[in-house]
């Protein structure tokens, strides 16, 4: 605050020097002209004696001091106003008590009237209490969560379970839950949301408390409650972890004030005063001039006022900031007097341009007030600005924000001004980021979506990827006027909406100017390096949710910043024809591996970046002529980490120092007071900072020498040959300007926002559009039962009608707040520059990727956001939007498949979780017709590339994606393989509309086609392949098999009847992976037969023999009369759904119709030998898949499984080769059984006891059959006997008797 002394003085000293001269300067102001205009300005009212001119004393500019000193002093009143005020006891500046007031962990701001709770259920209270009187507090409403809001005595005790409102003294609004607590809870009042106001009303006279949701009373909440001798009550709350709010006590003017009753805090009556006073005798200035030539003053308009150097004017002014400017740094009288003048100003409406008059003002507080007057005044103003937009209602033309918007505006207009703020306190004291938020009104009503949108609709027939599945013109003339309707209203919000969103891009467009160089550095470079430091708090901080600003903010953010990035780079553009398009936008890879720009500790694609700098070092030098000097390569060790830890206070930021050496708090601490949280309360803890230090570790990586935060606009944009942020081009990288590299900077940050929290926002909001389909279900299926409700039970008819009601009202409301959600979030321009995020992304890889090497610096965060981007833009903006409107949609599905197909399996890339996720985007990517399709578009050469990756042998690796992958590939031509609901789940319950769900099949002949070239030229690696896959599937049925017994023996005890979900899913894991390798065996045996049949192969009778071998034991385990298979399968366990017979039977049955049917002559026989010769094979087992027993007697039992019950899946052509199948291996199986002679035990391989010995080992000359020493030799060279290396395998055969 400022004094009249000391820092005033350079005032009065400017003012004292005219004075003195006066009439000499002016010259053309005589001394009544003069007298005329001070008495104008400041006219002395009737205490002061007659005020008509003829009477009054001639004023001078040696006068005007003690003047003005008379009129401030007429109406000074007592300074405090809570000496006259009985019934409040504590310090007359209300905040939390940080001290001993509280339980539990919290964050406090260092106002002392914001927290954020950090424990299960923290409290805390005021310092200030009341015993008599009606009194009044708010809270502003951060977050939504779990929170008691009220009144409690002394007494009260709380702990991490109970809280304000649990205790017999203490009475609390809960809006989370819509009650009211005390001890024991009953309903009360409404919800609230984000940005409410909750007053908080206590009436001792009467005995009551009352509580108000932004302005509109709740109605009295408790009555009787306690009062009188040694009672007095706190304002208190209780917080669950991460919830935030801040109290208003009175040391800012009540938003909503409420007649009768006081704030705890008195507001500084004197000060109010007199600053109204200062400032109409400033308007008066603004709205007079003098006409020397006529010598009479002259009423003029004040808002086209201009600073004209007139010393009459200016040391009137003068005088007035002389008292005026100290006031402008209390927060009460900012917000009270200075912002609604200057909100005043720009009521006429029209642009901001129009209105010079803030300019011109701003000009004088810089002139005639102290830097640090201003500097305090601008904060105070920019904290009440942006209280004011974050938590002023939602009405339908969003008149609130956009006034406050556009006074944000017109101060960012000012250079001095907005460099100030952007240096000091945009980033670094205020949530600045909530200027460019649209909070979504929870209460439609309120918000007034009722008028703007009159009439509702939702979709009515919708299929599962929740596309309205109703052509147009099949709606109803009723339903296409209400859609109509509806489309309007939505129109209308939409149009509302995008005038507040043309203002944040307005603000943020002030912002990111690059051309105010004329008071210092230009505002991109002061912006760009605040912009990186909130990414550095937001990346570094991913575990630690308070200090993280939050996901619903940054959605906004990252769009605004998009359309004014584009709008920068197209103007640069048309300024330098040469340089590229945003349209074509991506960031250089010099940025990833030249150190100009710092990405903090985020993963690189070949892992750390010091381990990088190691490894590439020359190919840095070679290829991008940068060397990385020695000391910046020095091994990291544990000893250095250490040492990190202990001098962490020299490396930590520049803001850590204002607070006496505690670490910095990063700014989305601040809860809605905007300041800083500095405190933090514990109950546990002794010290109120240690416990802050694990929350944000120093950062181990070595400091680079030029922190973010000192670097200059020559060193982002370069100069005199300096290539600045784009140093080290590679030779493969185009030598042509790009466009202005800060740009090239911020883009690359709106890359890592999308990152680090957009993605799942976007994923978050789609609930609301789910709970429409599900109601709109929920009321369509009513409406059914109301057709079909037999006239004699009007009971169930009410009922019905009940539900009806409730529905039809939840979907009114849904369809609403559908309507603000589409507008915001998944409107046609979101999605425009969601798709312009993913191009940039395609391009940028694109770029590295073609820099060889060195496309392993690429943070990971690219890749990922080309996949989340292209995620979200099908799976969350398609609903309202078409995504084949998008320009150049299919060329870009292309780019994406080729990056997909080329680095899933990139040996550049170490990440395990990046790769993990290429590989289920590739598995998503060929799901769907249309990015197939993208797939079978990119170049030849990357598609067999491709393939030959996918069918790798799956040891060592993780195997299950990809062999999801070639099953996507199969689908639509394996065998009964063209369902899209489990059959054997629509017969047991055709009931249920929410089964699980398949895509439909879209096969690929063209990569199918490529898999049959690749396994049929390539014998090694088709052996190795097939090889893998049995083991797999042998592992794989095994687990299930020991599974299902497990879950049969947990179910049959009497104690009790319960399975673990876990073990559940698991189950049904493996049983899923054993059919989809079935289907891939399948598959190949289709593509490729002679891979098994033709036995000049290496390896092709060994892989038919373990092919029979694995299906036997498969037909065997699930066909077996009444087995273990059966009764899980008939216990109907939810989880076990997938689990059925037929999923696994069909797969079994189209590999044996495909070798012993649809193959040549010779390739059959040797099938049916193998098959038969297998000592698992029963032929009761093949009978079983037509629903016959033994002997081939059908069985007549309904639930028997047999192929010929399911007819929608299965072709007649196909059920005919099954019956030739089995015609065929009951014939063969015959003719075996009549011509094997026995076999003596000796004779018999005395491994598997199934085969003759047909094999002895060189040297050691032991015997075994060919299946299994083959089979041993694929893994391991010693003897199974005595362990002697063989080199050697010949033919045995038995020697005739003698």
């Amino acid at each position: 605050m400022s004094t009249k002394g000391g820092t005033a003085l350079s005032r009065r000293n400017y003012r004292l020097a005219s004075d003195t001269d006066k009439p000499k300067v002016t010259g053309i102001v005589n001394e009544k002209l003069l007298s005329d205009y001070l008495h104008h300005v400041f006219p002395t009212t009737g205490k002061m004696g007659p005020a008509s001119a003829t009477y009054r004393k001639t004023l001078t500019f040696q006068d005007l001091g003690a003047h003005l000193e008379k009129l401030l002093a007429e109406d000074n009143l007592t300074e405090d106003g809570r000496d006259q005020v009985e019934g409040c006891l504590g310090p007359s500046t209300v905040v939390l008590d940080h001290s001993s007031g509280f339980e539990g962990l919290l964050f406090v701001d260092d106002d002392l009237l914001g927290v954020i709770g950090h424990s299960n259920f923290s409290s805390i209270r005021a310092t200030t209490c009341v015993y008599k009187g009606k009194w009044v507090y708010e809270v502003l409403i951060s977050s939504q969560g779990l929170m008691q809001i009220g009144w409690c005595t002394l007494n009260c005790r709380f702990n991490q379970e109970e809280g304000v409102g649990d205790t017999p003294d203490s009475y609390a609004y809960d809006g989370n839950r819509v009650r009211k607590w005390n001890v024991t809870t009953t309903n009360y009042g409404k919800s609230w949301a984000a940005g409410d106001i909750v007053s908080c009303l206590i009436d001792l006279d009467e005995g009551t408390i009352t509580f108000c949701l932004n302005g509109q009373s709740l109605g009295i909440a408790f009555s009787n409650i306690k009062a009188g001798l040694g009672v007095a009550y706190f304002p208190a709350i209780s917080l669950s972890f991460k919830e935030s709010v801040a109290f208003n006590f009175g040391s800012r003017p009540l938003r909503y004030p409420v007649e009768g009753y006081l704030p705890l805090q008195s507001p500084p009556t004197a000060d109010l005063t007199k600053a109204n006073k200062l400032l109409g005798y400033l308007k008066t200035v603004l709205s007079i001039s003098i006409d020397t030539q006529e010598e009479k003053l002259i009423e003029t308009d004040s808002s086209s006022w201009q600073i004209q150097g007139d010393p009459t004017v200016l040391v009137t002014l003068a005088h007035i900031f002389n008292h005026f400017a100290p006031l402008m740094c209390k927060v009460y009288l900012v917000e009270d007097v200075l912002m609604n003048f200057l909100l005043g100003i720009l009521e006429g409406g029209g642009s901001v341009d129009e209105h010079p008059l803030i300019q011109q003002l701003l000009d004088l507080f810089w002139l005639l007030m102290e830097d640090y007057e201003v500097n305090e005044c601008l904060k105070q103003l920019m904290m009440s600005l942006l209280r004011a937009y974050r938590f002023s209602p939602i009405i339908p033309d969003l008149g609130f924000q956009i006034h406050y918007l556009r006074l944000t505006t017109a101060i960012l207009r000012h250079e001095k001004s907005r460099k100030y703020l952007l240096s000091n306190v945009l980033f670094d004291v205020l949530r600045s980021v909530v200027f460019f938020y649209i909070k979504t009104p929870l209460r439609v009503k309120e918000a007034g979506l009722e008028e703007l949108i009159p009439t509702t609709w939702w979709p009515t027939r919708i299929d599962k990827e929740g596309k309205d599945e109703r052509d147009t013109r099949e709606e109803t003339a009723d339903e296409r006027l209400r859609r109509r309707a509806y489309e309007r209203g939505c129109h209308r919000l939409k149009k509302r909406i995008e005038v507040v969103e043309e203002l944040q891009v307005q603000i943020l467009r002030l912002m990111l100017n690059n051309k105010d160089k004329g008071t210092g550095e230009a505002s991109r470079y002061i912006f760009l390096n605040k912009f990186r430091k909130f990414l550095q708090e937001n990346a570094s901080n991913r575990g630690n949710p308070t200090v993280l600003c939050p996901p619903e903010y940054m959605v906004c953010f990252l769009h605004r910043l998009i359309t004014a990035i584009r709008s920068y780079w197209d103007e640069g553009k048309r300024k330098s024809p040469g340089s590229i398009s945003s349209e074509d936008a991506y960031v250089p890879p010099q940025l990833f591996y030249n150190g100009k720009v710092d990405y903090f500790d985020l993963q690189r694609l070949g892992g750390l970046l010091s381990h990088l700098k190691k490894t590439l070092k020359d190919d840095l030098a070679a290829k991008a002529n940068i060397i990385i000097d020695p000391a910046e390569i020095q091994a990291t060790t544990m000893d250095d980490l250490d040492e990190d830890e202990e001098t962490g206070a020299a490396q930590r930021p520049s803001g850590a120092v204002a607070m006496g050496g505690a670490l910095a708090r990063p700014s989305w601490l601040s809860s809605p007071t905007l300041g800083r949280a500095n405190r933090f309360l514990s109950t546990a803890a002794v010290s109120l900072m240690t416990p802050r230090r694990p929350l944000a570790p120093p950062e181990k990586v070595k400091v680079r020498t030029l922190a973010v935060e000192e670097r200059t606009e020559g060193d982002i944009e370069g100069s005199h040959g300096n290539d600045g942020l784009l140093l080290g081009r590679p030779l493969e990288e185009p030598d042509q300007p790009i466009t202005e590299k800060s740009l090239l900077e911020i883009l690359d940050g709106v890359v890592m926002m999308y990152n680090l929290s957009v993605h799942q926002q976007l994923g978050k909001m789609v609930v609301v559009s789910d709970d429409v389909h599900e109601y709109a279900v929920a009321l369509k299926d009513t409406e059914e039962k109301i057709a079909r409700c037999p006239s004699k039970r009007p009971d169930i008819l009410e009922e019905l009608q009940k539900s009806q009601k409730v529905f039809a009202e939840k979907l009114n409301h849904l369809s609403r707040r559908l309507a603000w959600i589409n507008a915001t979030i998944y409107s046609k321009e979101k999605m425009l520059d969601l798709y312009w995020l993913l191009r940039v992304c395609i391009c940028t890889i694109e770029h590295a990727d073609s820099t060889g090497s060195l496309f392993a610096f690429m943070p990971e965060f690219y890749l990922n956001v080309a996949m989340n981007s292209y995620s979200a833009l099908k799976n969350y903006f398609s609903l309202s939007n078409c995504m084949e409107e998008l320009p150049g949609y299919e060329n870009t599905l292309t780019q994406l498949a080729a990056i997909l197909a080329k680095h899933f399996a990139d040996p550049r890339i170490i990440g395990t979780d990046i790769k993990d996720s290429l590989m289920q985007a590739l598995a998503s990517y060929v799901c769907y017709p249309q990015s197939l399709r993208a797939v079978e578009r990119i170049p030849e050469e990357q598609r067999m590339a491709m393939m030959r990756n996918l069918l790798a042998p799956y040891e060592q690796r993780p195997w299950a994606q990809t062999n999801w992958i070639l099953v996507r590939l199969w689908r639509g031509c394996g065998f009964g393989y063209r369902y899209t609901r489990l059959p054997h789940l629509l017969k047991t319950k055709p009931e249920d509309a929410n089964l699980p769900s398949l895509q439909k099949p879209c096969p690929s002949l063209l990569l199918q086609r490529h898999m049959a070239e690749l396994l049929s030229q390539d014998k090694d690696m088709a052996a190795s392949f097939l090889n893998s896959v049995l083991n797999q599937l042998n592992w794989a049925f095994s687990e299930f098999i020991g599974m299902i017994q497990e879950i049969q023996q947990a179910a049959e005890r009497p104690e009790r009847n319960f399975v673990d979900t876990r073990q559940l899913k698991v189950c049904a894991t493996c049983f899923d992976l054993s059919v989809s390798l079935l289907r891939v065996l399948e598959m190949t045996i289709t593509l490729v037969p002679e891979i098994f049949l033709d036995w000049t192969r290496p390896s092709a009778e060994l892989l038919l023999r373990r092919l029979a071998q694995l299906l036997n034991q498969v037909l065997n385990r699930v066909t077996a009369e009444r087995n273990l298979f059966d009764r899980v399968v008939n216990l109907r366990l939810p989880g076990l759904e997938s689990v059925d017979h037929y999923p696994i039977l069909v797969a079994v049955t189209g590999i044996l119709v495909r070798i012993l049917v649809d193959s040549d002559k010779q390739g059959i026989s040797r099938a049916s030998s193998v098959l038969l010769s297998d000592p698992c094979f029963q032929l009761q087992s093949v009978q079983y898949l037509v629903g016959e027993g033994e002997g081939g007697a059908t069985v007549a039992d309904r639930k028997h499984f047999s192929l010929h019950a399911y007819t929608d899946y299965i072709s007649a052509e196909e059920e005919q080769k099954v019956e030739q199948m089995l015609v065929f291996l009951t014939e063969d199986s015959k003719q075996a059984a009549a011509s094997t002679a026995p076999t003596s035990e000796d004779d018999l391989c005395p491994i598997c006891y199934a085969h003759s010995i047909s094999a002895v080992f060189k040297p050691c000359s032991h015997k075994s059959c060919k299946a299994c020493i083959n089979q041993h030799l694929m893994n391991n060279k010693d003897c199974f006997f005595c362990k002697a290396t063989i080199t050697g395998v010949d033919d045995y055969t038995k020697p005739a008797s003698s």
